[in-house]
Formats: structure tokens, sequence, C-alpha cells
């Protein structure tokens, strides 16, 4: 196993991409510490992980623009395992507009999930993980944080962002041996993409080298690599899961 009694803290992990990458770490024998904004779900999430895997998990309700409560579940976290070894920055949410039609709110309610709520749980974890000198902060960014998207201009600016505040939060860790490392994925098929019709599926495809869109575990995968012991020279670096959308 290849992250045997680690502990995982994961954002926005009841669903989706995140509850992918908390089933492999969960596999892989990691200690889970699930947030999100619906605690029934959450919760329910965690039991499943802990009923699957048989590893130690708990389901915690947290809105990640508060850096308060950002706190409050890293103590409770510490409290709990004594240690965070990793944290997944996946919380977000879209808003999509054109900037013409971009309201203030539409704006700050994106950056504040994706961009300051990143920031909030970094700096929620950064001391204890500099007690123990180690950690792995892994954040969930977006093809179009690098490449840019019509109608996704608040999307695009948080993601993009993200990876420079990885980049940058790199640097500061590094020599505490806190590695920071970016995801960028492309279209992947989740309950969002789910709602597009076959056409729009299909036209997205078309424009991916590999004719496809990816799987939340595809992400998944990546997210192991950077949290394992696999990726111990790696940090501020940017891991696309695209399918070659984006080079």
């Amino acid at each position: 196993m290849r992250l045997k009694d680690k502990v995982a803290l994961i954002t926005g992990g009841a669903q989706g991409i995140g509850y992918a990458i908390a089933s492999l770490f969960a596999r892989e024998g990691a200690r889970i510490v699930l947030c999100d904004v619906v605690q029934e779900l959450v919760q329910k999430s965690a039991r499943d992980l802990e009923q699957k895997y048989q590893v130690a998990a708990a389901g915690l309700k947290m809105d990640v623009t508060q850096f308060s409560q950002c706190e409050e579940i890293v103590n409770q976290t510490l409290d709990k395992f004594q240690r965070i070894d990793i944290l997944v920055n996946n919380a977000g949410i879209t808003k999509d507009n054109l900037v013409m039609r971009m309201s203030e709110q539409e704006w700050d309610a994106v950056l504040a999930v994706n961009l300051k709520g990143s920031f909030n749980c970094t700096k929620a974890v950064v001391r204890p993980m500099m007690k123990q000198r180690s950690g792995r902060i892994i954040n969930i960014c977006s093809i179009v944080g690098l490449m840019g998207n019509a109608g996704q201009a608040n999307y695009s600016a948080s993601k993009g962002g993200l990876i420079a505040m990885t980049k940058s939060c790199a640097r500061e860790f590094a020599s505490r041996e806190i590695l920071v490392n970016a995801i960028a994925p492309g279209f992947i098929r989740t309950r969002m993409t789910e709602a597009l019709s076959e056409e729009q599926k299909q036209k997205l495809a078309s424009l991916i080298p590999l004719t496809r869109l990816g799987e939340a575990e595809d992400v998944a995968k990546a997210a192991l690599f950077l949290a394992s012991d696999d990726s111990s020279y790696i940090t501020g670096h940017v891991l696309s899961v695209n399918g070659g959308m984006y080079m």
C-alpha cells in the first residue's frame, strides 16, 4: 500500500473527482478526512469509504471560504489522527457567463471558493506540516487555467491563480520537505458533463487527441502519484490530465 497510515484531508470530497481521489487513497491505506458543504452527503461518503476499504474516515461539513472553519477542521483532524500528511484542495464551483454579462457576485463567488478557499486550507495545514517536516499539498486546477475558455473568465482566473499559488508555495515550503503540486484536468466525465447532450459530448471528444473524455479515476491516479513517495523529487509542477487537448 502506497499511502499506508497516511492522513489525507480532501476538500470537495463528497462526490466527483474528490471522492474518486479519496477512494483511491483509502484503497492504498490512507486515513481520510472528507470535507464538503453538504453535511449529510459528506458523512455518507465517509461511511462508504470505511465500509468498503476498512480504513478510518471522517466526513465533516466545511465552507472553504471561511478560514476559521478550515482551521477548526484541521484542529479536529489533528486531534483525531495527530498529523496531516496530504491536503487535496479540490473544492470548486463554476458560475459561467460572458464577461460583458458576468455579475460581480458571479466573479466573487468563484474566486472565493476556488482560489481563496485553497489559500485558506493551505494556510491552515502548513504549520503542522512544517512541524512534521513533511507533507504533500495537491491543488486541483483545470485545463482552462492554462489555456483560458470563453464564458469562464472567473473560473479561468481562479484556476490560473491557483497554479501561480502552487508554484509560490512550492518555493516557500520546500525547505521543510513539503511538496506542492497541481493537477490540471481537462474534460472529465462527472455529474456536470453528464448533463451535456450526446452531441455536445461528441463535439468535446473531437477536440481531444485521445478522442474521449477522461474519468475521475484518471485524476485520482495522478493525485496518488503526487501523494506517494514516487514523486519525492517533484514540487511546483502542474500535471496535465487532459488526453492531449492542451500541450
